[in-house]
């Protein structure tokens, strides 16, 4: 997993109708204004390469990213997986400018997030120490990354292990599920990457990414799905083990994927599995 220590890592902040509410987070967007309804809310940093000299907090400094590993934050806070797609993306610029970004591979991805009222930016939830992200091993190659594509056929689902038992965590949904996709979704974040500004929750991305050296790879992860009834109202502890899958659901059911994981198969050809073990 050391191998994206070069790369940016951004998320995406309410691209999922209802995450917010069900992650209590729609509080903390009520200033923000969109250009319509359904637009995500924002974009955060979650991990800042080449220790650069920015305003941002010097713990997105800390490479975050595990295949196999959570650990909790030493303080007693509550933590929440949060099962998402994850993009590797390649960055071009124009005199200076992130002028071109090219989604090369997706896998399943975990946002994991300390929930605690009052942070005053998003960031503050999202990277706490290394192995407080995860990432899938096992990468799909992205055709074209609009309608069309390998993508269509996609889905995602997430579950929690705990004492032997497998739970749903997050609700099973197709990837064109998210609110903004495909073109719609790479307009959208370049030109928040270009125009976001220092305000409420929100952090100014370009500053950072110039402070980074204008980095020419990339991770987005592009918002986390609903939550199941159970997955709303629990989170992580010791022992546990978190379990994003993304699958072809043209060749798996997601009882297919459930067995799959009950096996404790994580390298299956047409997904992308990650497991986590929670410290």
């Amino acid at each position: 997993m050391a191998k994206y220590k070069h790369f940016i890592g951004l998320g995406i902040a309410g691209n999922f109708a209802l995450h917010l509410d069900q992650a209590g987070e729609a509080e903390d967007f009520k200033d923000i204004i969109t250009a319509d309804e359904a637009a995500p809310k924002g974009m955060f940093p979650f991990y800042l390469p080449n220790n650069p000299q920015t305003t941002a907090k010097e713990i997105l400094k800390t490479y975050p990213l595990s295949a196999d590993n959570i650990k909790l934050p030493k303080e007693c806070v509550n933590v929440q997986a949060e099962p998402e797609v994850g993009l590797v993306c390649e960055f071009e610029y124009t005199a200076g400018k992130l002028s071109k970004i090219t989604p090369t591979y997706f896998g399943a991805y975990n946002d994991c997030s300390i929930r605690v009222a009052g942070a005053s930016k998003i960031s503050d939830k999202k990277n706490w120490g290394e192995e407080s992200k995860g990432f899938s091993n096992t990468l799909i190659k992205i055709d074209k990354f609009s309608k069309g594509g390998v993508m269509d056929n996609y889905s995602i689902c997430s579950f929690l292990r705990r004492d032997g038992e497998l739970i749903a965590y997050g609700e099973d949904v197709e990837l064109n599920g998210y609110s903004y996709f495909y073109e719609q979704l790479l307009e959208w974040v370049q030109n928040q990457i270009l125009t976001q500004e220092d305000f409420g929750p929100l952090e100014p991305i370009e500053s950072y990414i110039e402070a980074c050296g204008n980095p020419t790879s990339a991770i987005i992860s592009i918002g986390a799905t609903r939550y199941t009834e159970y997955g709303e109202s629990t989170f992580l502890k010791s022992g546990d083990e978190v379990l994003v899958a993304i699958y072809d659901h043209t060749k798996y059911s997601v009882d297919d994927v459930i067995s799959t994981l009950s096996k404790k198969h994580y390298n299956v050809d047409g997904m992308s599995i990650l497991a986590q073990k929670v410290h």
